[in-house]
């Protein structure tokens, strides 16, 4: 039995029970550990920016490619999408905001002004209890439901809550690209990194297309500010750094739920929008007319067009 699988069963199995200090007092120990132990790993993994099988670059010459994502865990986090949208918006930026169907009411309004504006919308697993992955008969159980919620937002990118995949089983879902990956992450509860910077193309078989799968590669919010309670950028910068060297895909995934946008951050789990905003301020600023920034389906588009054929994923 796989064990990583089995502790991560029984943590969500006893989730509920944990007061959310506990969790996060809790997860901040394993994370200052893990930290130390995998100094050689993250942020930076070596060897993970290997181009793809028949790479020509980005498109109009550009030294790398900047994706922006933001997951919607909470009710909480729906009511912030707005303001940080503004933020986005005033800098010239759009992202795609992935919201989970049948955890809190998904606003039909909100989600037309996203679009409207530009922005896009995504599916964020269909609970958030941890559970989608946990066996083939829930998975089988919820794909139906996730495929209607795709079909009625018009949407066509998935995440899964926690950074739980199977890149087999999603290829059940009617998506264009999935984002349930990252580069290298040795804090996530499935530690296992696809280890490359750019994005890749996982086959279809006899019954499901194929897709392309878009890891994260800079170090989510949450770890960084809420586990690790950094204060500055400099680990996000050291790694865009380094991605934009390597030419590669710097894809950013972000919580509305764990920002704080009037200035007084009371909770335990929150961080200023300054943070936010100063980073999108530094990417526009150290790298104007470098960057390829585009929403997350168009690169999957793109990549269709032009790459298809090229990597695959295993």
């Amino acid at each position: 039995m796989d064990t990583s699988k089995l502790v991560t069963g029984i943590y969500y199995r006893v989730k509920p029970l944990i007061p959310r200090r506990l969790q996060i007092w809790l997860r901040r120990k394993v994370a200052l550990r893990k930290r130390i132990a995998c100094a050689d790993v993250w942020p930076i993994l070596e060897n993970s920016d290997r181009t793809p099988e028949g790479w020509s670059g980005w498109p109009d010459d550009r030294e790398f490619a900047l994706i922006l994502t933001h997951d919607v865990d909470t009710a909480r986090g729906q009511e912030r999408c707005r303001a940080l949208m503004d933020i986005e918006e005033k800098l010239g930026f759009r992202s795609a905001f992935n919201f989970v169907p049948e955890r809190y009411h998904v606003s039909a309004e909100l989600c037309r002004q996203l679009t409207n504006r530009g922005f896009e919308v995504g599916v964020h697993g269909l609970n958030h209890d941890g559970k989608l992955f946990s066996s083939r008969k829930i998975f089988e159980e919820r794909v139906h439901k996730i495929n209607r919620y795709l079909g009625e937002w018009d949407a066509v990118g998935f995440r899964a809550p926690a950074m739980h995949h199977n890149l087999d089983w999603i290829r059940q879902l009617h998506i264009e690209y999935d984002c349930s990956t990252f580069d290298t992450d040795p804090f996530e509860p499935q530690p296992d990194g696809v280890g490359t910077i750019f994005p890749f193309w996982v086959e279809g078989d006899s019954a499901h297309k194929g897709y392309l799968e878009l890891p994260y590669t800079l170090v989510q919010d949450f770890t960084l500010f809420v586990l690790m309670k950094e204060q500055t950028l400099d680990i996000w910068q050291k790694k865009l750094d380094w991605v934009v060297e390597k030419g590669g895909m710097a894809l950013l995934n972000t919580h509305p739920d764990y920002i704080c946008f009037n200035g007084q951050c009371l909770e335990i789990e929150e961080y200023p929008a300054e943070y936010y905003q100063r980073f999108l301020e530094h990417v526009k600023n150290e790298f104007a007319g470098r960057y390829w920034h585009v929403l997350p389906r168009e690169l999957a588009r793109f990549w269709v067009a032009n790459m298809v054929g090229g990597q695959t994923a295993g």
